[in-house]
């Protein structure tokens, strides 16, 4: 290889990168110096590599979790030269994050939302929040944070950000607002509505227990009550409407700007399409048949060759929108209110309006949906050599009524004829490219007939299956009744309803493992065995008691601040059941030894701060909306953080003025 080849291979890592490497091991090596064990020594040292991988970007942040899942791993073999007896993590449990609660519960609610939205449902949910919300982001934000806030009120959080996932998915696709700008603030309020009942997170349900089992060892006088389902409901609501408060006002500062979703509605796909390969400066439109128009009375072939235009949809009223196989032909009558998705040069369908005194939308609004780029567009066919249709003409055959094609333009030996040459009345030849404007459902029915030969290949097709919403809706129903009315594992419970989808088919056994983000899976799976490391070794304690000691005579809330910054610290490198069954005892102990303090409270404290999970993608759902978000680790650093700080700040002052 040549040195300019050299020169030009990227290094392995990049000099902020290498310097920041530098600092953390002497971060580690400091630390070595002053911890109690050598085992703990060893975490901390894993603890600070985990950090740097996951604040520096090394590698994507599914590979820096099985690294250092093997990492904890190889210590049993490393044991003896380490100054181990034993290994940080026994290999035999090494790989139980992947049949832990939590991953399979993640699993099984991709699958749920999956079937969901295979039935078209959330596309009608997305439907109606851009019918109140229109498609601006401050009006957005809000009704979709708002609304998985309140449904993670009763439910786990991750379950309701799977759930609103393909929802914002349709939301952005059709108000063309980038996913980036609204997964993030969705999934931080998913978490956040987790503190607004005691049933809305795993420490939240898992305090009750912790309270009654403490009470069993102290003195009557000092036992504690337990909490009722709405206790921390202020809380949580105050701690929901600064989230959203937050990201409506600095949103544009703190929120990543990536492309816009590919499913644009602005139909500029097509747009290229036509210009780049025939020349055609086709576009989409939008029309409106108002009372006095001549129009009314017409049909489609009255106007459609005269006008050089070509009619791809039409919507009478509200519950009759006509597009694609049986749904358009040449003889509909034109009604006043009819509105038209017509394709044409700008010129033509500026023509057209002003002939028949339309009105022309400015962008689509009635077909945003049903003719977005995900699910309509331009395709080339190709007569087949034996077609039965050859020597007979697209009117002869009604191409666009039994076919669903609307031919724009045909190609014929080097020549490319369009709308007012005459094309639908030419007899087709086999090797003619018909240019058709249809729907991908219709395009993706031919591809099984003989007739035609399909040039376009690559285009996006997904069937949906709106007759088993009824089944869909049963098994999410089941599995919402089986969380909130018995007390099964959360697991199973959707296990049930996701295996529910399949055997109904509502979803099939590949489009269920399709569903299933694996890289979210192994990020999670891979770093329990740290929280198992870090709790096992002692390590948890040792901060613990290390930040409790400088805190321990100061004010009341200052303490209280302290825990909750423990919590808020632990949740991000273990999990949060972990953290609060590690630290209830500990703010226990504390507020016991401190005059006027309420050790409920302080148990309570720890229960709500480790939602305070936005710093880094180590949170379920943070982890879930990490890909389709396009999100990186400085994005949520930079979100996060400020978020961070505004949840202890709200946290604290809610809890001492309302408890």
């Amino acid at each position: 290889m040549s040195a300019a080849g050299d020169e030009a291979q990227p290094s392995l890592l990049s000099k902020k990168q290498i310097i920041a490497a530098v600092v953390f091991t002497i971060m580690a090596i400091a630390m070595g110096q002053v911890v109690p064990t050598v085992e703990v020594a060893w975490v901390c040292a894993v603890l600070i590599f985990t950090i740097y991988l996951f604040a520096f970007e090394v590698v994507d942040v599914d590979v820096a979790a099985v690294t250092v899942m093997v990492l904890l791993g190889l210590t049993s073999l490393l044991a003896p030269v380490m100054g181990l007896s034993a290994g940080l993590v026994d290999v035999d449990h090494l790989f139980d994050g992947f049949a832990s609660n939590a991953v399979i519960s993640i699993i099984a609610v991709m699958i749920i939302g999956a079937g969901l939205d295979k039935t078209g449902l959330m596309t009608k949910v997305a439907g109606f929040i851009l019918n109140v919300g229109g498609t601006t982001e401050t009006r957005i934000i809000p009704i979709i944070s708002s609304t998985v806030a309140i449904i993670s009120s009763f439910m786990q959080n991750v379950g309701a950000a799977a759930l609103f996932l393909p929802v914002v998915s349709r939301i952005s696709a059709r108000s063309g607002l980038p996913m980036s700008r609204l997964l993030m603030p969705m999934g931080f309020c998913a978490i956040l509505g987790g503190t607004v009942t005691m049933i809305g997170s795993s420490p939240l349900i898992l305090l009750n227990d912790l309270i009654l089992t403490i009470n069993q060892g102290v003195p009557a006088d000092k036992q504690m009550e337990t909490w009722s389902l709405f206790s921390v409901t202020p809380i949580g609501l105050a701690l929901v409407a600064t989230g959203i408060i937050y990201f409506v006002l600095a949103g544009k500062f703190v929120l990543p700007v990536s492309k816009a979703n590919s499913d644009s509605t602005s139909g500029s796909d097509t747009v290229d399409y036509l210009k780049e390969t025939y020349g055609l400066e086709y576009s989409l439109y939008e029309v409106v048949i108002s009372e006095g128009s001549s129009l009314v009375g017409s049909s489609f072939d009255d106007i459609e060759m005269h006008s050089k235009i070509r009619v791809v949809g039409s919507v009478a009223d509200q519950d009759d929108m006509r597009i694609g196989p049986g749904m358009l032909n040449r003889d509909i009558q034109i009604q006043a209110g009819t509105v038209l998705a017509i394709l044409s040069s700008p010129q033509h369908a500026q023509d057209f309006v002003q002939e028949y005194e339309l009105e022309l939308k400015v962008s689509l609004e009635t077909f945003e949906d049903a003719l977005s780029s995900s699910k309509a567009g331009i395709a080339d066919v190709v007569i087949a050599p034996g077609s039965s249709m050859i020597g007979k003409s697209a009117r002869d055959v009604w191409l666009r009524k039994s076919f669903g094609l609307a031919m724009v333009a045909m190609h014929r030996g080097g020549n490319t004829l369009r709308e007012g040459d005459g094309i639908r009345d030419m007899p087709l030849q086999a090797g003619d490219t018909l240019v058709v404007h249809t729907t991908w459902d219709a395009y993706h029915r031919i591809s099984t007939n003989r007739d035609f030969i399909q040039v376009t290949t690559e285009y996006p097709h997904e069937e949906t299956r709106p007759n088993k919403v009824g089944w869909a809706a049963v098994f999410f129903t089941i599995a919402l009744g089986l969380i909130l009315l018995t007390d099964i594992k959360l697991s199973v419970a959707l296990l049930t309803g996701a295996i529910g989808m399949v055997w109904s088919r509502v979803l099939s056994i590949e489009e269920a493992y399709e569903a299933v983000s694996w890289k979210t899976v192994f990020l999670l799976a891979s770093l329990i065995p740290l929280g198992v490391a870090v709790q096992g070794s002692g390590t948890a304690d040792w901060i613990a008691n290390q930040v409790l000691s400088v805190v321990g005579e100061m004010d009341i809330w200052v303490i209280q601040a302290s825990i909750a910054a423990l919590a808020t610290f632990f949740t991000l490198v273990m999990s949060n059941v972990g953290a609060t069954v590690l630290l209830v005892p500990l703010a226990v102990s504390i507020a016991n030894g401190v005059p006027g303090a309420d050790p409920a409270i302080f148990a309570l404290t720890v229960a709500i701060a480790t939602s305070n999970s936005f710093l880094i993608p180590t949170h379920q759902v943070n982890a879930l909306i990490m890909g389709p978000g396009g999100y990186r680790v400085p994005d949520f650093m930079r979100a996060g953080g400020i978020m961070t700080i505004l949840f202890l700040v709200v946290m604290i002052f809610m809890m001492n003025l309302v408890l």
